[in-house]
């Protein structure tokens, strides 16, 4: 199983980013599907998830009105629409899942894990 995340970069702040989390291995269907993130020197936090069908989303309160995220369960693949970003949102970015149809915050429910993709907002 593999979790292979992409587009993440520099930008500047105010700008926008798309991240994509392709799962091989594994079909998504019956996962819930989140993102987290890790600044240096900080613990691993959650920023967003949705259920598998898609019914429920859920975002930390720092990211609620900027961060989007959504799946195609056809391409088995999730997304997470970042838009204005700040500088506080650098950080790597990991997607994870879950066998669950329930949003869950506790990284240690997530059993699959991505590598991770830097995403740098300068000031």
């Amino acid at each position: 199983v593999q979790l292979v995340e992409s587009g993440g970069g520099l930008v500047q702040a105010g700008g926008s980013l798309r991240l994509s989390c392709a799962a091989s291995g594994l079909t998504l269907s019956g996962y819930t599907e989140a993102w987290f993130r890790q600044a240096p020197g900080t613990e691993r936090e959650f920023v967003a998830a949705i259920t598998w069908a898609a019914v429920t989303t859920d975002y930390t309160d720092s990211v609620k009105g900027r961060f989007t995220i959504s799946r195609d369960n056809a391409k088995n693949t999730v997304y997470l629409q970042m838009n204005s970003l700040k500088f506080e949102d650098t950080a790597v970015y990991y997607c994870a899942a879950r066998p669950s149809n329930v949003v869950g915050w506790n990284r240690d429910q997530y059993i699959y894990w991505g590598q991770g993709t830097q995403v740098t907002v300068s000031s």
